[in-house]
């Protein structure tokens, strides 16, 4: 109970900050580690607790939902559920070690395209057949981003929202909306093959899914009440973070 305290503040904190830059595994798995669960069990632990924030912030954003097509919701939620599902069977048959060389160029390689995303995509719509070719490869970025939220949930925020915004996404609140939306999707599946594998420690999981909850509910409002420049420099100060940190652990 005395790691109770930091252990809400850590999933509240994850919640708010998935709604508006993702990222929030980062917070709540080093404190699963600090308060003493051991780092497999911290990793789907993490995993379990934000994933109802991302409810939260998909409510949020029921607006700028209801103004995509519903194929493409079905289509786009699809491919994340089977990427989630893959990416965390990829996790319980493998050395999470593999993997972790590899986050932090992830990482990096994300936030320096999100940061890039707005003139890529301007460049992009001045030639027809250079936006189709982007949209192209929305599809095959998702199911990649997809195996990877479902493997280790670390910068998944950053990733679809740097895929979404390179493939010609260019409002803010709309990327939000799909990257929350998909990764609501791939966590739960994801979480569900944790659950059949007993990688879950409940008590520290059950108190951080009810605080990562209403973080990512507001986290949704107060995104939206920020200018679009504040939120997209605090997207990229947070990869930046997130990269730094994760290199330190190498």
């Amino acid at each position: 109970m005395s790691s109770a305290p930091l252990l809400a503040a850590a999933a509240f904190a994850a919640g708010v900050l998935n709604a508006i830059a993702g990222g929030g595994s980062f917070l709540t798995f080093p404190a699963l580690v600090f308060t003493g669960v051991p780092p497999i069990v911290a990793n789907a632990t993490s995993a379990l607790a934000v994933s109802p924030g991302y409810l939260g912030s998909t409510l949020g954003f029921t607006a700028e939902l209801r103004e995509q097509p519903a194929q493409r919701l079905f289509r786009e939620s699809l491919i994340a559920a089977g990427g989630g599902v893959a990416g965390a069977l990829l996790l319980l048959v493998t050395p999470a070690k593999l993997f972790s060389g590899i986050v932090p160029w992830l990482l990096l390689f994300a936030t320096v395209l999100f940061a890039a995303g707005p003139v890529i995509a301007r460049r992009a719509q001045a030639s027809a057949a250079g936006a189709s070719g982007l949209a192209r490869w929305r599809l095959p970025g998702l199911i990649a981003v997809s195996v990877y939220g479902g493997y280790f949930n670390g910068g998944l925020g950053i990733l679809l929202m740097a895929l979404y915004t390179v493939t010609g996404e260019t409002r803010l609140n709309t990327v939000n909306a799909l990257k929350n939306l998909n990764s609501l999707v791939l966590s739960w599946l994801s979480v569900a093959a944790f659950v059949v594998a007993g990688a879950i420690a409940w008590p520290q999981g059950v108190l951080m899914m009810v605080a990562a909850t209403a973080g990512g509910y507001f986290g949704a409002r107060w995104s939206k009440r920020l200018p679009v420049a504040w939120v997209r420099r605090g997207v990229i100060a947070t990869g930046l973070v997130m990269s730094a940190v994760f290199f330190s652990r190498l």
